[in-house]
C-alpha cells in the first residue's frame, strides 16, 4: 500500500539506478557549460579562462581576501593562482597590498575595472540563474540547493557558510 505520490517519489530517489544517476551527471555537464558561456565569451575578449573568473569573483566577494585564503577557497597550486593573480595585476583588474599586521600577508582588492569586470560576469550568470529559477519554481530551487550542498566536501562547505554568513 502506498502513502501517495509524494511518498512515492521521495522513496524512489533514494534508489536511483546508474542510469538515472548517469543523466544527472550529464544534466549537470551541460548545466555547467550553460553556466559559463556568456563568461567565457566575455572573459575571451580578454584573453583570460575560468581560472581568472574564479578569484575575480572571490577578491569581490571578500575584499582584502589574503593570497592564501584564495588558495584555500579555489583549492588550486600556489604556482597556478600567481600567474593568474599576476596577469589581473599587471592589467589593473586587483590590486594587491602588503598586510599591516604581517607583511608577509598579501590582500587583494579589485579595482574599478576589475568591478565592472566582475559586475558584467556576474550579472550574465545571474540573469541565466534567475530565468531558470523562475521557469522551475521555489521548491525546485530549494531541493537544487539543497543537492548542491550535499555534494560539498566538509572544507569545501566551511568556505561556503562562510561566503553566506557575510550575505546574511
Amino acid at each position: 500500500m502506498s502513502d501517495g505520490p509524494q511518498a512515492q517519489t521521495g522513496q524512489s530517489l533514494l534508489f536511483l539506478t546508474d542510469e538515472q544517476l548517469r543523466k544527472g551527471i550529464e544534466a549537470m555537464f551541460f548545466a555547467y557549460r550553460g553556466f559559463t558561456a556568456d563568461p567565457d565569451r566575455i572573459l575571451a575578449e580578454k584573453s583570460y579562462g575560468r581560472a581568472h573568473h574564479r578569484a575575480i569573483h572571490f577578491i569581490h566577494r571578500s575584499p582584502g581576501t589574503t593570497v592564501n585564503n584564495l588558495l584555500s577557497i579555489l583549492g588550486v597550486t600556489k604556482q597556478s593562482l600567481n600567474r593568474v593573480l599576476r596577469t589581473l595585476i599587471e592589467d589593473g583588474l586587483v590590486a594587491s597590498t602588503v598586510g599591516q599586521k604581517d607583511k608577509r600577508e598579501r590582500h587583494l582588492h579589485l579595482t574599478a575595472d576589475g568591478a565592472e569586470l566582475e559586475r558584467a560576469l556576474s550579472d550574465a550568470q545571474r540573469d541565466r540563474m534567475r530565468a531558470a529559477y523562475r521557469k522551475v519554481g521555489p521548491d525546485a530551487v530549494a531541493g537544487f540547493r539543497q543537492v548542491l550542498e550535499a555534494m560539498m566536501d566538509d572544507q569545501t562547505r566551511h568556505h561556503f557558510e562562510a561566503m553566506k554568513e557575510r550575505t546574511e
